[in-house]
């Protein structure tokens, strides 16, 4: 190679490496960029390149994966008036994600998910209609330390168990694939659950998903599936879902899942019902969750 074909590709060489130097961006090149991704891949790559922090540290960054309608949320919620002050973007996701945050009179919980910042709302017993909930004969309420709810619903006896809860699309995030879930627990003195299916859908706007069938109880022998990260529980003789514990303590179960689109106005309704007529009682429900399925 001669003098000056050995200075051209020099020369093209050290432009190359510094058209590839990401730290030589504009800040706001690199949050356009780090917001592409997600707020863990974002936490990793910090750790990984110190350079990245300014970015990082960002309320331009972090506040792409805040809701639009945050501070109107924040405005439902009779939290403490001194959770509502934070010293930036991220330390508001992050309180977000980690501690559920009780608004609408303390009938509803709102979060976000930690992966890519997605609504998640819980439904309390109270926000939910229970068939013969406000008959004292039928279903008792009260409050337990285990749940931020102030009060839950034990059922004493019912033959017709039927459980609806309610959402606007509006509220929840979209372009996302969500399940729903009964959260609860059984006490010690349940009856007319073992082995007994209960069946639960999801309408939107009056258009009705899969019907699908679960046990909120079952004495026989359970056996694993492993289903990417997940463990799903299946009875022994069928392939209907049971229960999975939660890490608050509390069980839950899949009611059925949708999608939601965007400028969604779309009502949506959870229903779970067990209408034998046989007697049941020791069903103690804490709400329905909303969240994304799977994480994904």
């Amino acid at each position: 190679m001669d003098g000056e074909s050995k200075k051209a590709a020099e020369g093209s060489s050290s432009q190359s490496d510094k058209g590839s130097d990401f730290s030589t961006l504009p800040e706001d090149c690199i949050v356009y960029i780090l917001a592409l991704t997600c707020p863990p891949d974002i936490c990793r790559m910090r750790a990984v390149a110190r350079w990245l922090m300014p970015a990082v540290e960002s309320d331009a960054l972090w506040i792409r994966f805040l809701p639009d309608d945050y501070q109107q949320i924040f405005a439902r919620s009779a939290e403490s008036p001194s959770l509502r002050h934070f010293a930036s973007k991220k330390d508001l996701f992050f309180r977000l994600c980690d501690s559920p945050l009780l608004i609408d009179e303390g009938k509803k919980m709102f979060w976000l998910e930690k992966r890519r910042g997605k609504k998640c709302y819980m439904l309390a017993a109270r926000e939910l209609t229970i068939i013969w909930g406000d008959t004292p004969r039928y279903w008792e309420w009260f409050s337990v330390p285990e749940s931020r709810f102030s009060e839950i619903a034990y059922l004493k006896a019912v033959c017709w168990l039927q459980i609806n809860g309610k959402i606007n699309g509006h509220l929840i995030s979209q372009d996302t694939n969500y399940a729903a879930y009964l959260v609860f627990k059984l006490s010690e003195k349940s009856y007319g659950l073992d082995n007994v299916e209960v069946k639960s859908s999801i309408k939107i706007e009056g258009d009705q998903t899969a019907i699908r069938k679960s046990y909120l109880k079952r004495r026989a022998m359970n056996r694993r599936v492993l289903l990417g990260t997940r463990e799903l529980h299946y009875s022994s003789q069928e392939h209907i879902p049971c229960p999975t514990t939660r890490i608050d303590g509390w069980l839950e179960i899949e009611l059925g899942e949708f999608f939601t689109t965007k400028g969604g106005e779309d009502h949506i309704e959870v229903e779970i019902t067990q209408l034998g007529s046989h007697w049941k009682r020791g069903l103690v429900v804490e709400g329905i969750e909303i969240r994304p399925k799977d994480n994904v």
